[in-house]
């Protein structure tokens, strides 16, 4: 017997479902920083670090679905200070991880056992990326309208949204977090340690990029 809770109600179908899984995987796979966070994290720690980043990206999307559920548009606009010094957070944040990586001056596979236990910071790098891009806000508020009617959403439909988002997106993050790592396992062990620079570069790269945007924001 179904669970009644998991039940879709009037609000989506089958087909709606199929192509808001199609629409999320699609722009969760575009280049973006979130993207080169995943990879670099993988890239420089071990594919438990990126896949740990792709979580906390999936988790700041989910949050941002429930605010567009419940219809909290308002809360855009009200936010926009707020999202500015999330962004300035995460850019130093970023910046301190990529800066710690660099000074490690050990290749991926040493890194990825020295990072184990830090998996938390990865997955913060995740969240504290996604939740600083206000756009990724408005992108749901007006991309949840387009599939769904949400205001004839039961508690149900949104169980199945949350859950369709966190397949799409966590799948394809993930995916990147998987290619990353199985490319760094191939690199020779006598260019590791440039690999790791590199990696270390990208997710400063990222940092500077949201500080840049904060300063925007406060302009």
């Amino acid at each position: 017997m179904a669970v009644p809770i998991l039940n879709a109600g009037p609000g989506i179908g089958v087909g709606e479902m199929a192509a808001m899984f199609v629409a999320m995987a699609v722009m969760a796979a575009m280049p973006s920083l979130s993207v080169l966070t995943v990879v670099s994290r993988a890239t420089a720690a071990g594919l438990w670090q990126g896949l740990a980043v792709a979580l906390g990206i999936v988790l700041a999307d989910l949050l941002f679905i429930l605010l567009a559920v419940v219809g909290l548009a308002v809360v855009a606009d009200a936010m926009g200070e707020f999202f500015g010094w999330v962004k300035c957070l995460g850019g130093l944040y970023l910046l301190w991880l990529g800066i710690t990586t660099w000074r490690s001056g050990v290749g991926a596979r040493r890194a990825k056992e020295m990072a184990a236990p830090s998996r938390a910071s990865s997955l913060g790098a995740g969240f504290m990326v996604t939740l600083a891009d206000h756009k990724a806000m408005l992108f749901y508020l007006g991309f949840l309208p387009a599939f769904v009617d949400l205001a004839a959403l039961s508690p149900g439909d949104t169980l199945w949204i949350l859950l369709i988002a966190a397949v799409a997106v966590g799948g394809v993050k993930s995916a990147y977090a998987v290619l990353a790592w199985r490319l760094g396992q191939r690199i020779p062990a006598a260019i590791d340690g440039i690999f790791i620079r590199l990696a270390s570069i990208a997710m400063m790269v990222v940092g500077v990029s949201l500080l840049g945007l904060a300063i925007l924001d406060w302009r």
